[in-house]
C-alpha cells in the first residue's frame, strides 16, 4: 500500500541550462539542485521561463546549452517517456471518451499489466486522490477539482521519481484552489517523491513548498525556504513580487557597527537600518519594510530606543478585511506607507483610527532589509 511503501524520489540538478526561441532568450544559464523528495516551486511572472524550464526537465523541449541530471545521470539525451518523470498539466489533458477508471489505467494498459493488477492499482490511486466513487464517470461529469485529481492519479500511477506540475490549479476558483493545495501537500507527504511545481501565485508557492526559486527574465534570482524568500528578499524584484512591501531610498550617513547604520532617507530624515548587506558611507541604498512589521497608533510609541524608527503622518486610505485592516499613511504629503494591523482582539473602548487622522507609525531597525546597494 502507498502508506506502507512510499515511492522514492530523485535528486534533480539543473546545470547551466539556456534556451533560445529565435532571438528571444527564455533561459539564461540556470543552475540549481533539488533534493530527493523535496516539494520545490518555480515561481515568477508570465514569460519568466519557468514553464520552459519544466518542459526541458520533462523532455518536451531541448536546451541550447546545459544539462538536467536525475540522480547524477544527464537525461537530456533521453526521450520524455524514458525519464521516469510525469507531468500534470494546467488543462488536465484527460481523454474525454474514457471513464475516470480508464483514464487512470491508460498507461498500465499500454504496459500490458494484468487486469487484476490494473484494478488494484487504479483503486489504490483513486483512493489516494479521494475519488473512489467516481471511477465510472466521464471527465464531462466532473468538477474542475475532480478533473485535476484524476490527472494527478494518472501521473502518479506510473510511480515516477519526479512529478512536474505546470500551474495545475490556475483554472480553479480561489476556495477550491486552497483546498486542492492542502490535498496536494498531503499527497506529497504520503508518497514521498520529488515535486516540481510551477506557479505565478506567490501564496501557492509559499503555502506548500519546502523551497522556492524566484525567476525573472530567464534567470533564478533567489532560492530559499518560503520564510527566507519572504522575510529576507535579496533584491527589489523578489521583495516586490512576494507579497506587499514598503520601499525607501536613502544614502548611508554613518556606520554604527557591523550590523547597523544611519541612513538619510529622501524627504523623511535619518533612521537606523539593519545591515544584511555590506555597505560603505555614501552608498545609495533601497530598503524594504513589510507592512505587518510596522506599528500604528494615534499616540507616540512608548519605546524610544535608538533602533526604533518613528514617522508621523495622516491616514490617506483604510481597507478593512475582517481579520486585518490595511492603512495607507501619507508621510510629508508625499510618501504613502502601508501598515497592516492584525485584529487579534477587539475592544469597544479602543481608540479607533479613521480617515484623515494624524498617526504615528514605527518599526524596529532589524525588521527592514536592504535590497539594493548602488
Amino acid at each position: 500500500m502507498l502508506g506502507e511503501k512510499p515511492v522514492k524520489g530523485s535528486c534533480v540538478r539543473v546545470e547551466n541550462v539556456s534556451k533560445n526561441f529565435g532571438s528571444f532568450q527564455a533561459l539564461q544559464k540556470v543552475s540549481f539542485e533539488i533534493k530527493k523528495g523535496e516539494f520545490f516551486s518555480l515561481l515568477g511572472p508570465s514569460g519568466c521561463g519557468k514553464t520552459t524550464l519544466l518542459r526541458i526537465i520533462a523532455g518536451f523541449e531541448d536546451p541550447n546549452t546545459g544539462g538536467v541530471y536525475l540522480d547524477g545521470t544527464n537525461v537530456i539525451p533521453l526521450p520524455a517517456n524514458k525519464r521516469h518523470v510525469n507531468t500534470v498539466f494546467q488543462n488536465y489533458a484527460l481523454f474525454p471518451h474514457l471513464s475516470v477508471f480508464e483514464n487512470v489505467a491508460f498507461s498500465l494498459r499500454l504496459k500490458k499489466f494484468s487486469e487484476e493488477s490494473i484494478r488494484s492499482k487504479v483503486t489504490e490511486y483513486l483512493e489516494l486522490v479521494k475519488l473512489p466513487n467516481e471511477s465510472s464517470k466521464f471527465p464531462t461529469q466532473l468538477s474542475g477539482g475532480q478533473k485535476q485529481r484524476v490527472a494527478i492519479a494518472r501521473a502518479l500511477i506510473n510511480e515516477p521519481s519526479v512529478l512536474l506540475l505546470d500551474e495545475p490549479l490556475s483554472a480553479l476558483d480561489a476556495k477550491l484552489r486552497q483546498h486542492m493545495l492542502i490535498e496536494l501537500d498531503a499527497i506529497h507527504d504520503k508518497i514521498g517523491i520529488t515535486f516540481i511545481y510551477v506557479t505565478h501565485d506567490q501564496q501557492e508557492a509559499l503555502s506548500v513548498s519546502d523551497r522556492v526559486a524566484v525567476m525573472s527574465e530567464g534567470q533564478v534570482l533567489q532560492i530559499g525556504t518560503p520564510f527566507e524568500i519572504y522575510e529576507s528578499p535579496q533584491n527589489s524584484f523578489v521583495a516586490k513580487f512576494i507579497g506587499e512591501t514598503n520601499y525607501l531610498k536613502g544614502k548611508v550617513n554613518q556606520i554604527l557597527d557591523d550590523k547597523h547604520a544611519i541612513i538619510d532617507i529622501d524627504d523623511i530624515g535619518q533612521m537606523q537600518v539593519y545591515l544584511d548587506k555590506p555597505v560603505s558611507t555614501g552608498n545609495h541604498i533601497k530598503l524594504t519594510i513589510r507592512p505587518e512589521k510596522v506599528k500604528i497608533s494615534k499616540e507616540k510609541p512608548a519605546d524610544t530606543s535608538p533602533n526604533v524608527n518613528v514617522l508621523e503622518g495622516s491616514i490617506d486610505e483604510i481597507i478593512y478585511s475582517g481579520f486585518q485592516s490595511k492603512f495607507f499613511v501619507k508621510i510629508n504629503n508625499n510618501l504613502i506607507f502601508r501598515v497592516f494591523k492584525q485584529h487579534v482582539k477587539f475592544f469597544m473602548d479602543e481608540k479607533s483610527i479613521s480617515w484623515k487622522d494624524s498617526v504615528y507609525i514605527w518599526w524596529y531597525a532589524n525588521d527592514g532589509f536592504i535590497v539594493e546597494v548602488e
